[in-house]
């Protein structure tokens, strides 16, 4: 049987991403241009910014990820794209360019969910994971459990009222002065301070669903208490003690569900799955509880083309392509 060739595309915040997938789970090519260096001057992604930068990158990031695949243009059997969630300028560029490709080579044109996508990536870490499964889906803009049925079957059982946990994670980085992106750096810092140090709350949310915005004010209640009083704090503690709190309410609300589900295995996915505490943490009780745990390489975690490219492949399978007037959908959800 001839084998498919996808290619992947995936513009949906602040990396210009395009990756060459052979069947469903062979990388031959995943090509990643990062904007942080061009956002960390202003705290955060500029959407505008990203938007030209994605134009600029675009077509440079698919001739990339074609040859360093070792196939041609031509070759490609479908193309597949984030359209969403994701910044609305950003998502074009990759709509686009995608749209184009597909109609001018006369190939299938698939539209991916970004967060869907991540769930994906670990398949292409784990070969031999297959459905169901209970997936935590951690990153900038969402925090959701959703359990997976079969590939193209998904239910989503919980996700965050307010903040997800990334998007706390950069704003008390911010706060407390350290440089964008803030998560990687409150897990650096928290590595060398005492998570039992303050007791920040965690919310009470009925069911699967987390809330982070209670949590995120008592972290800014404490520092902004302890200025005004000239008390000093040591800011290793308040990292370790606040990324303890947002992995408690994951954790927890994680095996709970597992374990009201029935389901033994659980995948951890999104950008803040690079978190080596929640990593570690999530890992030691499903050992506890005989759960099998999946976790994606370092590189697959943060936004990527290779796991667009294989979401797009399983929905291929099913003939779920899109039509040529494809939009973005910014606020797309599960």
């Amino acid at each position: 049987m001839e084998k498919i060739l996808t290619l992947g595309i995936e513009t949906s915040c602040d990396e210009t991403a395009a990756a060459v997938l052979r069947d469903d789970r062979e990388i031959l090519s995943n090509i990643i241009s990062t904007q942080i260096p061009i956002h960390q001057k202003f705290g955060g992604v500029v959407p505008e910014i990203a938007s030209r930068k994605h134009i600029v990158n675009i077509m440079p990031v698919i001739d990339e990820a074609i040859s360093k695949a070792g196939v041609e243009l031509s070759e490609i059997n479908q193309v597949a794209v984030t359209y969403g969630p994701g910044l609305v300028g950003a998502l074009l560029v990759g709509v686009s360019a995608a749209k184009t490709l597909a109609f001018a080579l006369k190939i299938p044109l698939i539209a991916v969910n970004h967060l869907e996508g991540h769930i994906f990536a670990n398949f292409l870490s784990s070969p031999e994971l297959k459905p169901p499964f209970l997936a935590l889906v951690v990153s900038g803009g969402h925090s959701a459990l959703i359990f997976q049925k079969n590939y193209n079957d998904f239910e989503l059982l919980g996700q965050t009222r307010d903040d997800a946990a990334g998007e706390a994670f950069d704003k008390i980085a911010r706060v407390m002065n350290l440089p964008y992106p803030g998560g990687p750096e409150i897990d650096k810092l928290a590595k060398v301070g005492n998570a039992d140090a303050i007791n920040f709350p965690r919310a009470k949310v009925s069911d699967f669903d987390f809330s982070f915005s209670g949590l995120k004010s008592a972290v800014l209640n404490f520092l902004n208490s302890a200025k005004m009083k000239g008390e000093k704090f040591n800011p290793a503690d308040i990292a370790a003690s606040f990324q303890k709190a947002v992995i408690d309410s994951l954790v927890d609300k994680t095996v709970a569900a597992a374990e009201k589900f029935d389901l033994k295995k659980i995948v951890l996915a999104g950008g803040v799955a690079a978190n080596s505490s929640l990593e570690s943490t999530l890992r030691k009780i499903c050992s506890e509880k005989n759960l099998e745990f999946f976790y994606p390489s370092k590189i697959l975690c943060t936004d990527n083309a290779a796991m667009i490219a294989c979401r797009g492949y399983y929905q291929s399978l099913e003939k779920k392509f899109a039509p040529p007037t494809l939009n973005a959908a910014p606020n797309l959800g599960f």
